[in-house]
This record gives structure tokens, C-alpha cells and sequence, in this order.
């Protein structure tokens, strides 16, 4: 007789400390670094996630004995600050009809909105059962709703039509492959031959007056990256955010956390002049994929924030061999320099029957909303022919 495999049992954990890194870490194939457990629990470890700035660690996990099954990076949210899925219009609505939205159970990477895996588990069942406990968590603790903000597009089809879909639209840069699979283009040269005349002279003449104006670029891997050059990139970080009136959230330690413990993954991109840093972007690799994050200046140069964070992150693509480079959410701006419109994902789950409801037909024109507007993005394409 063959014997029945014990049960899941779920845990709720109020930080990633409590997993062995190693556990954890064998939940996901290692190609995206921000779902490491050295980036989570760096985040938690180095004052970058504070109740009182609305997250609060709340992971899920799945158990079979000793053995962790499944698992999802979480936190419990009493406001929508650094999620990049945008649902204050939800929150409003349930408070013209006296109903709390906060808090609310969020899975996600805290202030990223990269794509990567969230479900976290070592087969499509326990998968299965993650999502099941997801909701049961949203029930048992009388929260508004569950949310699993910017999944993979082949996790979408284990949610059940009880989880609401939405969709958004960001700009990533590939390489595409050729016949033979491999890269189509092996330098910045072969990536603007394949544009079009107008598009192609505008990105040599915004790389033109970076250089005329004096700056050089250098691209530094964090195993390289001395105290001053996390330390100038993390004053350019505070600066952005000082500019828009925003509140930073990463600290220098968790910079330096980041060089120590994912020291392959991170790549930062400092502008100089005169023997001076002036600009800085930080990037994390993973797979191949380069993903761009935080950028500041501390001076005004017309192209250096393309050259920092655009120009630059393909440049480094081409050399390393990565084929994808995600610059972060939102700019049309990128569309014009080879960023062309990709559809990322959210999923939700709303406790209250009516809400559901009504949000379901929201997210249903939401969506065909948002697909219209990237097909017709799409047929701006600074490519030849439209396409790369």
C-alpha cells in the first residue's frame, strides 16, 4: 500500500530570519536576485521595512514536516506606498461605504515592480496550495483583500476566477535571438542599425553631448564596489527622492549588504567629470535579465540621465550576453531609445462578495483598456519594420 503524503501545514512568519537561507533558496531557480532570501531578509535586516511606514512582514509558508514546500514573500499593508500596482481608487471606495481596506495582505517585492516568480514552491501543487492558503489567511484575519502584485505570466493560469486580474503596461529592451538562437545583435552599433534613421541619430546625438560635456561612464560590479562608490550612489538615491518629496526607503547598509551578500548580481553605473561622481544608476542582474532601479544626479547634463540609465544598461547587456533589461515602471520616453511595451501582472482577492463583484467588470475594462493602449504603443516602435 502506498502510504498518503502528509498534509501542508501553512506558517504566517514575521521574518525571513526565521527560514534558513538555504530553505528558502531552494524554492526558486536563483535567476531572479530579488527573490533571494539575501535581498528579503536585507531589506527587513537594514531598516528599509518599517511597520510604521505601512509594511510589516507577513510571509507565507507551506510545511510538510520540517520540509518547507512552498512559500511567498508577503507583508501586511496600511497603505499602498511602494507597490506600483495602484488600487488607491479601491481603498477610497471602500471607505465612502464605511468599510476598512487596510490593512491588506500584499505579496510582492517591497518598492520594485520587477516580474519574477511569487509563488514560490516545489511543484504546480503546492503552488495550488499556496493560493488556497492565500485567501484563507485574507478570511481568517479579517483582512480586505489579498494581492500578488507583478507574477509571472505562467503562474496566472493557478489562480481561479475568484482572483482578480489587472493589467499594466512597462517598456523592457531585449536582444532578439536569430535563426540560430543566438543573439541578434552583438553591439550598440548592430542594436541601432536596426533602427529606424530619425530614431537612431536621436541616440547618437544624446550620447554625443554626455561625452562633449566631459562625463565618463563607468560601470562598477558589486564585488568591486568600494565604500565611496556605494556611498556616492546611495547620496544620488537620496537625492531623487529629496527632489520629488519622497521618502527613501534603502539604506547605505543595505547597499552594503547587497555588495557583500549578492555581490553577482549588483552593477552600479557612476558618471563622472572631472575625477568626480556626478550621476550614478544601480542595477541588479539575474538569469538574463538586467534590471534597473535607482538613479540620481547632482548635476544637470542634457542626455546624462538616458546615457546613466538607459544607454548604458544595453551597453552592458550586449557585453554580458543578458537578453532582457527591465529599467523600472512607467516612461513613454522609453519607447523612443528601444524599450518597447510589455503587459505585466497582478492578482487579487477581495473579501467582500459585492466588492468582488464590482471590481471584477472594473478589471475586466481595465485591461482591455490597458491592451489597447499597448497594442497601439506598439505600432510606434522606433524599430525597422516595427518590431525587433
Amino acid at each position: 500500500m502506498t502510504a498518503t503524503a502528509e498534509p501542508l501545514t501553512a506558517r504566517l512568519l514575521p521574518g525571513l530570519a526565521q527560514i534558513a537561507p538555504a530553505q528558502w533558496d531552494a524554492l526558486h531557480d536563483g535567476g531572479n536576485p530579488f527573490l533571494a532570501h539575501a535581498f528579503l531578509s536585507g531589506l527587513e535586516s537594514q531598516g528599509c521595512l518599517r511597520e510604521d511606514w505601512g509594511w510589516t512582514p507577513h510571509h507565507l509558508s507551506l510545511w510538510r514536516g520540517d520540509e518547507l514546500m512552498a512559500a511567498a514573500p508577503a507583508y501586511l499593508k496600511d497603505n499602498s506606498h511602494g507597490e506600483f500596482v495602484f488600487d488607491h481608487a479601491w481603498a477610497h471606495a471602500y471607505a465612502q461605504h464605511g468599510l476598512d481596506y487596510f490593512p491588506k495582505w500584499l505579496c510582492a517585492v517591497p518598492y520594485s515592480p520587477v516580474t519574477g516568480p511569487r509563488l514560490l514552491a516545489r511543484d504546480d501543487a503546492a503552488r495550488a496550495q499556496l493560493i488556497a492558503a492565500m485567501a484563507a489567511l485574507t478570511q481568517r484575519q479579517e483582512l480586505s483583500s489579498a494581492h500578488v502584485n507583478f507574477h509571472r505570466e505562467d503562474e496566472d493560469a493557478l489562480f481561479g476566477e475568484d482572483w482578480l486580474a489587472r493589467t499594466d503596461v512597462q517598456y523592457h529592451w531585449r536582444n532578439p535571438a536569430g535563426a540560430d538562437g543566438a543573439p541578434t545583435w552583438r553591439s550598440f552599433e548592430d542594436f541601432l542599425a536596426a533602427m529606424d534613421h530619425k530614431h537612431r541619430k536621436n541616440i547618437r546625438q544624446e550620447r554625443a553631448k554626455v561625452a562633449r560635456a566631459g562625463v565618463r561612464l563607468r560601470v562598477i560590479e558589486g564585488a568591486d564596489a568600494s565604500e565611496a562608490e556605494l556611498a556616492a550612489m546611495h547620496g544620488f538615491y537620496l537625492r531623487t527622492f529629496a527632489d520629488y518629496g519622497n521618502h527613501p526607503a534603502l539604506t547605505l547598509e543595505f547597499l552594503h549588504h547587497l555588495a557583500r551578500t549578492l555581490s553577482q548580481a549588483l552593477v552600479i553605473v557612476l558618471a563622472e567629470r572631472d575625477g568626480r561622481a556626478i550621476a550614478g544608476a544601480l542595477c541588479l542582474r539575474g538569469g538574463d535579465t538586467l534590471y534597473g532601479r535607482y538613479w540620481g544626479a547632482s548635476e544637470q547634463v542634457p542626455g546624462l540621465h538616458f546615457e546613466t540609465c538607459y544607454y548604458q544598461g544595453i551597453d552592458y547587456c550586449l557585453r554580458t550576453g543578458l537578453r532582457r533589461f527591465e529599467p523600472g515602471a512607467q516612461g513613454e520616453h522609453k519607447l523612443a531609445r528601444g524599450f518597447l511595451p510589455q503587459v505585466v501582472r497582478s492578482r487579487h482577492w477581495v473579501a467582500h462578495e459585492g466588492f468582488r463583484g464590482a471590481l471584477s467588470a472594473w478589471c475586466r475594462e481595465e485591461s482591455a483598456s490597458v491592451r489597447r493602449y499597448a497594442r497601439t504603443l506598439a505600432g510606434h516602435s522606433p524599430f525597422k519594420g516595427g518590431d525587433a
